[in-house]
């Protein structure tokens, strides 16, 4: 296991996950007394872990018809996109 890719990976999805949706969503769910909190836990957990699996075996697909420097390009252009339109909404 290659502890540098896993520190990154690790730290880029824990960024980008906090205060969005799911943990919005996640934390209405903790409020409710009569709920546990292990099972908010464990199915919000394994709710991340099944969308994380998707995205592997996507990216694992896609990678054999595009090149890596395409890939890294096309999300590039994705996200600066994204952050234009959500400045022009805000």
């Amino acid at each position: 296991m290659d502890l540098k890719t896993l520190s990154v990976v690790f730290s880029a999805v824990f960024i980008a996950e906090l205060g969005d949706k799911t943990q919005l969503a996640t934390m209405l769910f903790a409020t409710d007394k009569g709920v546990s909190k292990l099972t908010v836990f464990m199915g919000a957990s394994l709710a991340l872990i099944v969308a994380s699996a998707i995205g592997v075996l996507a990216g694992s697909f896609v990678s054999n018809y595009i090149s890596e420097r395409y890939l890294s390009i096309i999300a590039g252009i994705g996200f600066v996109a994204i952050g234009i339109v959500t400045i022009f909404r805000a």
